[in-house]
């Protein structure tokens, strides 16, 4: 348990590119991941996800803009990029598939009826 406190602090201190949003971490025992939240300034969900204890990302991954719109669905396994990205804006959805984080295709935007809700 103490070692678990410990990672969390860690985590806690070294997302340095979301550092200054609000987020609520818990601990999955049983999957031995963190599940995370990330909030915009406004409140809004800014990105949902899953830590493996190490500290890497870890299945499948959300992003949000500040309305609650998602931006992004993507896909980590240890770190590194795998599967179908999508891409959401106003008007289309990019779709980009990556293996180990490199990309191995990317499909031509296509048309968005409206962005997906959280």
């Amino acid at each position: 348990m103490k070692t678990s406190i410990l990672f969390i602090a860690a985590i806690l201190c070294s997302a340095t590119t979301i550092s200054q949003e609000k987020r609520d971490l818990k601990l999955n025992d049983k999957e031995k991941t963190i599940e995370v939240i990330y909030y915009h300034d406004n409140g809004a969900v800014n990105q949902k996800g899953t830590y493996t204890l190490d500290g890497k990302l870890q299945g499948e991954w959300s992003e949000y803009d500040r309305a609650g719109n998602k931006t992004v669905a993507a896909t980590f396994d240890n770190g590194k990029k795998v599967g179908k990205w999508l891409y959401f804006n106003a008007e289309t959805v990019k779709e980009v598939h990556y293996n180990q984080n490199a990309i191995v295709s990317v499909s031509a935007p296509k048309k968005a009826q409206s962005l997906i809700k959280q």
